[in-house]
Order: structure tokens, then sequence, then C-alpha cells
């Protein structure tokens, strides 16, 4: 960090233990940087994580490696609770994530989790991300995790014992049902509409990449309830029982090179859905303010989750260029693999950091909407080292890595999904750049406010009764 002109003192001996750090006598001195703990003008900067949930964090990581990452090779899929096999292996996974204290660590004590802010989410799910099966074994999977929030705050008491508790406890999965084939994540033009009759809502339309649709017992639904006013006011929530007539799965759709049928993404058609009015989540026209609410911790949660994945590309691309052997030596004694090494290890570092210190304004302010320009920036950034580093990675595998014997071909498409997921990068951009230049003015001047020739004839009229001064005194 850098250290202002000012009088600063160092702690020698500071023991870095987080909170409660301890110090011996102070040092007073000028302009210097400190190795381990500095304090400006009383104020702390530590990235030390406190280390009663370190020890947590290392058992994740140990647990994760011995019990759960096996579970990628041999099991399908992860929402899929029919799953008998996979149930009986992994129900006393989840028992031992209970045990200490870490199933659905996102939720408040009241629904069984910890309440964990952002930061110490952003530390366990850096290590979670690395496997598709952990989130599950942790109880913290997306959708569910979302949709069981929404519930929490917005369900009836007869909603949550159907379906928040049984989704708290994986014993069901659920489904989060916006898109539109027409629309994509545009709210503006979405057209599946719900019609007042009675005492039931009637529902209409089509929705486009429903994940998990196939295996949900649930689904929440955003229709249009009021097109003559805005979208933003004239939308709304539904809980929609996956049984119920009228829902139609066209078909299941699939990413990358999966086969036919094996989608988990749903093409699904509502005809005449009819819902009790009770099944609205929030109050007519709230969809749109819930699902940003949504959206904000789902994209963080993405980045923490990427950080993993980007990891765990970078870690296979130093192993290959420390073991490929060419005809001068290793493929890590070449300066242009050193520079792709050096590249994606500063890029993982910075991602990193503005996830970590995103995720600590959103504990700082308890308000996502004061924290829009930072999700933002996260959403856009996340693809694009995702991206670059697994594309490194790959290279350097030859033949092998485009291979379907090695992830790199997988992961290049989660990439992708990425930048699409949740809004497209070039909207996150739009909301970056209005975010920022609402912090900047326009100047109404001919020449702009850094032009050297007007700063410098400013400065000799604010200064002049002194450089007078100087000069009467030479």
């Amino acid at each position: 960090m850098p250290v202002p002109l000012i009088r600063v003192v160092i702690f020698e001996a500071c023991h870095l233990q987080g909170a409660g750090a301890e110090s011996k006598r102070p040092k007073v001195t000028h302009l210097r940087y400190s190795r381990s703990c500095v304090t400006i003008d009383g104020m702390t900067w530590d990235f030390k994580t406190d280390a009663d949930y370190q020890a947590k964090l290392d058992w994740v990581d140990a647990f994760l490696t011995e019990k759960v990452d096996p579970l990628d090779f041999v099991l399908d899929d992860p929402y899929d609770k029919s799953d008998v096999r996979a149930l009986e292996i992994v129900r006393p996974l989840q028992q031992q994530v209970r045990d200490q204290g870490l199933w659905a660590a996102h939720l408040g004590p009241e629904l069984g989790g910890q309440g964990y802010g952002q930061l110490k989410l952003a530390l366990l799910n850096e290590l979670l991300g690395r496997s598709r099966w952990a989130p599950s074994v942790f109880g913290c999977q997306a959708p569910d995790s979302g949709n069981a929030e929404i519930l929490a705050h917005y369900g009836t008491d007869e909603q949550k014992a159907r379906y928040l508790q049984p989704l708290l406890d994986g014993q069901i999965s659920s489904c989060y049902s916006m898109t539109e084939p027409h629309a994509g994540a545009d709210p503006t033009l979405f057209t599946t509409r719900a019609v007042r009759d009675g005492e039931e809502w009637v529902i209409n339309g089509e929705k486009w990449f429903s994940s998990n649709a196939r295996f949900a017992s649930f689904y929440i639904v955003m229709a249009v309830t009021d097109p003559d006013v805005s979208a933003y006011q004239g939308m709304s929530m539904f809980v929609v029982p996956a049984e119920t007539p009228g829902v139609e799965i066209v078909r299941n759709v699939g990413v990358g090179g999966e086969a036919e049928g094996h989608g988990s993404h749903g093409y699904v058609r509502y005809t005449d859905v009819r819902v009790p009015t009770d099944h609205v989540l929030g109050g007519e026209g709230q969809a749109f303010a819930i699902a940003q609410t949504r959206l904000g911790g789902g994209r963080i949660h993405h980045a923490m989750r990427t950080i993993a994945q980007v990891r765990k590309a970078f870690d296979m691309m130093c192993e290959r260029a420390l073991s490929r052997q060419t005809r001068t030596g290793p493929l890590a004694s070449l300066g242009v693999v050193q520079e792709q090494i050096a590249d994606s290890w500063i890029e993982i570092e910075q991602f990193r950091l503005l996830v970590l210190r995103t995720a600590w304004l959103i504990d700082e302010h308890q308000d996502y909407m004061r924290v829009r320009k930072d999700i933002a920036a996260v959403k856009v950034a996340m693809p694009k080292v995702y991206h670059d580093v697994v594309m490194r990675a790959m290279h350097l595998h030859g033949a092998l890595g485009v291979s379907n014997e090695m992830p790199f071909t997988g992961m290049m498409i989660a990439a992708e999904v990425m930048a699409i997921a949740d809004g497209p990068t070039e909207v996150h951009k739009i909301t970056v750049a209005r975010q920022v230049l609402r912090e900047h003015k326009a100047v109404d001047t001919l020449f702009p406010s850094g032009h050297l020739p007007t700063r410098r004839d400013e400065a000799r009229r604010k200064l002049a009764g002194a450089l007078e001064h100087i000069v009467g005194n030479e």
C-alpha cells in the first residue's frame, strides 16, 4: 500500500493474526513501507484471514481433495435427487459439513446457516468452485441458494414448509425461470404474461435456459402482470409447482459438446398455467427489485467460484511447463512460456483482489445497489480472466490440451457461459461506465481542466503574493 507524505508509525514485530494484532514499541520514521503491518493515522490494513476461520478453510480444502473432488468423475448431475446411488454417497458428506458448521453458510441461523458475510463466503467459494459437486455437498448450489433466499423473504408459511425446508435440506431442486427465447436477459422485452382470474393467476409464455427445470420440484417464474407500466414496475414473480398442468419442457438444451437430450437448461412453455394468488412473491410488480437483489449476490458468487476454476487451469499450466521437455529443456525455460505464466498469475491475483474488495463492500454497505458498479466490474473481468488463463494452459498442452482427455475445452465454454449468464458482458460494461461517469463532471471552459498553460497561469495567480515575497527577500 503506498504511504502518503506524512509521518508514519511502523510497528516492529507486528503479530499478524487478524483483528487484535499486537505489536511492540513503535518506531517513528518517514516514507517507508513495512514488510508486515502498517498503521497510518490509526488505520490498519491487513490481508490475513482470521486464524479460526482459516482453520475452517484448511479443513474444507482437505475435505474437498479427499472426499468431494472424486465425485466429479463417478457421479452424474448433482441436481438429480432421484439418483439413489449418488444420494447414498453424498448424504454422509453433507452431514460432515453440517458437523463443521459450514452447511448453507450463506443463510442466516434461523434457516440453518451461519449468516456469513460476502467476504467469508468469497474465501469459502474460491475453494468450492473447483468441484461441480462441492456446492451441493455444502448446501449452497445455484440456483437453489438464491431461490431459497427469495422464498425465505417472500414465501408463505405453506410454501416455506412445502419447498423451502426441503430445499434447505438438499432433498429437492428448484429452477429460476426468467429469460425468454426472443429477448435473452432483457426484461423490457419479456412477453410471458400473468393475468388475474378471480383467485388465481393464469400464466402464458415461453422461457429459455431455465436451468435444472428437468429436476426441479418448483419454478420461480417472472411474468408481466401490468403491460401498461414500465417493465421495472410491471412484472411479478410466481412460485409454480413443477407438476402444475400447462407446464411443458419443450426440450432440455445442453452447452458445448453435451449430447442431445442430456442438457439441463430447459426450454419451458407455460400454457394456461394456473396458480393461487398467494403464489406471487413479494407483491405484484416487485419482480425486478427481487431479481436485482438475487442476481447481485449470484454474480459475486459466480466470480468467487470462477477463481477456483482459473487456479485449477493455472496449476495445470505450471505443471506442464515444468514437466514437458523440449530439445533445449523444459517448457518453463522458454521466455515466452515464462511470460504467459507471469501474465496469468498477475491477472488471477488482480481479479481475486477485485472480488474480495467487492465482497467486503457488500458487507460494509449491506446494499447491492450501492456496490452496483463494483459487481458489474467483477462480472466483466470474470470471463476474460477465465478465458485467457485457460487458453494459455490449453495451448501449452498441445494436442492433448484440445482433446477430450483434458478439461480445457469444457472450461473454455464455461468461460463464455460466464460472459453471458446473468447478463452479457457488454451490458455490465455500460453499467460500470455510467456509474463511473456519475463521479465526474464536465467543464464549460474552452480547454480541459488538465490544460497545462491554463493550470500554470492559475498557479501563478494563486501564488503571486508568495512569489513576490520570495523575490523581495532575495
